[in-house]
């Protein structure tokens, strides 16, 4: 199949932006609903957090794969890594 990040491109920041507006909410508004600061999932924009990452994604309604190919597909083989178990639960 080839490398899927040649094709896919993870979306821009603005674009992750927008998408949250027009699903009527925003990145703050996310963050705060899942009891965090709400600057705290700009984090995952701009670098890997597994946890931010899900969060915008749930609230986009699509696998975060979708927004971060570079961040979810291996650049050898073009398989989906699992990155939730990356996760760390509270315990």
């Amino acid at each position: 199949m080839g490398n899927v990040n040649k094709t896919k491109q993870d979306w821009h920041t603005a674009d992750i932006i927008a998408a949250l507006h027009k699903k009527g909410t925003s990145l703050a508004a996310v963050s705060r609903q899942a009891g965090l600061s709400s600057s705290t999932l700009a984090n995952a924009l701009n670098r890997p957090w597994p946890k931010g990452e899900w969060l915008i994604a749930e609230a986009l309604a699509v696998h975060p794969a979708e927004i971060w190919p570079s961040r979810y597909y291996d650049p050898i083989t073009g398989k989906l890594i699992d990155r939730k178990k990356l996760i760390r639960s509270r315990s």
